[in-house]
């Protein structure tokens, strides 16, 4: 009996999150389904994180912005919360200039330090 993992599957473990693959052109009717979908994967999501690959979601608008939105209002009425995968960065730029805050998927979040970082000391001070 082999212990190799077979072609084609990827390895999933417990904190690996699932992932919501969001997919233009956008329209209000796709958002009730999102949301739906969004909430399953809540259900068994480590941690309570669903990430949300937007990478082809295309020109951002405000239709991108209302869905986010919305999901986002569904991860956390559910005590869960999304992370965006491969952002364009005009989408970025439209959430800012309206003012929605997303996590993104290998960033630090503000005030943070990025894991694996040390803080230099000089000799004789105390470690912060």
């Amino acid at each position: 009996m082999s212990s190799r993992t077979p072609p084609g599957l990827p390895i999933v473990d417990a904190t690996t999150p699932p992932v919501l693959a969001l997919a233009g052109p956008l329209s209000r009717s796709q958002v009730p389904g999102a949301c739906a979908e969004l909430g399953a994967l809540l259900d068994g999501a480590p941690d309570g994180l669903v990430v949300c690959d937007v990478g082809a979601l295309g020109p951002p608008g405000l239709a991108a912005v209302d869905l986010l939105a919305r999901l986002q209002l569904t991860a956390r009425r559910a005590g869960g919360r999304i992370c965006l995968r491969a952002p364009d960065p005009a989408l970025r730029a439209l959430l800012g200039l309206v003012g929605l805050r997303f996590e993104v998927e290998g960033e630090t979040e503000e005030g943070e330090p990025a894991l694996g970082v040390e803080v230099e000391v000089e000799p004789g001070e105390a470690a912060v």
